[in-house]
């Protein structure tokens, strides 16, 4: 269920600012996203997963804290991170 190392490397290039970028708020609401997308999957086969379901919510509200903080430091950085993860319409 988490990111394997290549995955998560692939939305740090993406996302960050350099290769090494790990900590910026884009590359972890974007990791965070790329997890969410995964445990939604996870919850196809397994509907009865209540534990991993706790959990899922507790990184969507990990997620809605750090986009509101974006939103609050750099608007232009959020409207952009938003329109490339494809969250709100």
């Amino acid at each position: 269920m988490s990111l394997t190392k290549e995955e998560a490397q692939e939305v740090i290039e993406k996302f960050g600012k350099n290769d090494k970028d790990t900590g910026s708020t884009e590359v972890q609401v974007a990791l965070l996203t790329r997890r969410i997308e995964d445990l939604q999957e996870h919850f196809k086969n397994h509907k009865k997963d209540n534990h991993s379901r706790t959990g899922l919510m507790q990184i969507v509200s990990d997620r809605k804290k750090l986009l509101e903080y974006l939103k609050k430091k750099d608007l232009t950085s959020y409207q952009k991170l938003i329109k490339d993860l494809n969250l709100r319409d």
